[in-house]
């Protein structure tokens, strides 16, 4: 049996990590002594591996508490944890695109910026100067709409 410190050590995880997923019921076998400490034998090990796995492919904590619930059911729910694993894919493929659209759009800014710094182009990202720029990009900009009194 393996204390917190000895499993930590072994699948690369931090201590705080493993007491973190063995108190979210992550880890099914861990076992306690009589001190109530967290006691880890080769199965917990492989819990801990495997949990280290999901989460580097940026799985949440509860899809993956879903995920052993899934396993513990047995080889009955194999196709279950492919819909889980499907599920995960899409939403990170999204985050994906959305970072694709991040990068694009610094692009854009990284050449208005340089624009700048040759002098071929006023400052148009400093809010401050926007009343005196709103004829360039007047598309852009906020129009307050005239009050009623």
């Amino acid at each position: 049996m393996l204390t917190v410190k000895e499993a930590a050590q072994i699948t690369g995880l931090t201590e705080h990590a493993v007491r973190y997923y063995t108190d979210k019921g992550l880890v099914p076998s861990v076992q306690r002594n009589p001190n109530n400490i967290r006691m880890f034998d080769e199965e917990s090990i492989n819990w801990l591996h495997g949990i280290k796995c999901l989460k580097q492919s940026g799985m949440p904590i509860e899809a993956i508490k879903t995920y052993v619930d899934l396993c513990l059911e047995g080889d009955s729910t194999i196709p279950q944890r492919f819909a889980l694993m499907m599920e995960h894919k899409k939403a990170a493929l999204a985050k994906l695109e959305e970072a694709r659209q991040h990068i694009a759009h610094l692009e854009e800014k990284t050449v208005l910026y340089q624009a700048m710094l040759n002098h071929r182009s006023p400052d148009t990202t400093n809010p401050g100067n926007w009343d005196r720029i709103q004829h360039m990009h007047g598309d852009v900009f906020y129009k307050p709409t005239a009050r009623k009194a």
